[in-house]
Parts: structure tokens; sequence; C-alpha cells
């Protein structure tokens, strides 16, 4: 599996992880939604449940459930502010294209 996460999204997660004081790291999944076909969804995970992988980067734990790793190959996580918002970034190298919003992708 090759998710990568940004030093900037690491800190992040740290930083949330250590404001909430519980939480092994963050789930990252996919579920069908949107105009384009799959949606990223993001979480705090609380433990790795059967079923789930757990990856080590950059110092912080990324739980994915194995249904989702295909979709997820290779993603780039990134974490920007632009003006007063801030969110996730998803770089996908397996996406065909997005929907105009940017919140879906195609495969």
């Amino acid at each position: 599996m090759s998710i990568q996460l940004t030093e900037r999204a690491a800190q992040q997660i740290r930083k949330q992880l250590d404001k909430r004081g519980k939480g092994v790291g963050l789930r990252l999944g996919v579920k069908k939604a949107g105009c384009s076909g799959f949606a990223y969804t993001v979480d705090y995970a609380e433990a790795v449940a059967e079923g789930e992988h757990a990856y080590d980067l950059r110092g912080v734990c990324v739980v994915v459930a194995e249904n989702d790793l295909p979709l997820l190959e290779g993603v780039e996580v990134d974490y920007a502010r632009e003006g007063l918002s801030e969110a996730f970034r998803f770089r996908n190298p397996n996406a065909k294209g997005t929907c105009g919003c940017g919140e879906s992708f195609a495969v």
C-alpha cells in the first residue's frame, strides 16, 4: 500500500488527536457518493478493527478498510488552508475525473 501523507497533514492529525485526548489515528476511506461516484471519508480511529489495515506514516497511524485499499492506492493526503477554510486535500493518481465542486471522484 502506498498512501502518502504530507508533513502538514501529519501535523494536523497529531494536533487534533492531542486535542481530543484519545484515538489511535486517522481513518481514511471512500464511499459511493457525489456526482462522480466516490467521495473520501476522514474520521478518527479509536481502534483498528478486523478487516482494516494500519499504516505508520510520518509517525501517524492511518487506518484503512481492506475494501477501500484499491481506490486509495497511491493517494497523497495533504492539509491546506485557503482563506478562512482549511481541509484535507487528496491527490489520487487513480482518479479519472472529479466533479466540478471537487467533492467526488471517478475511477
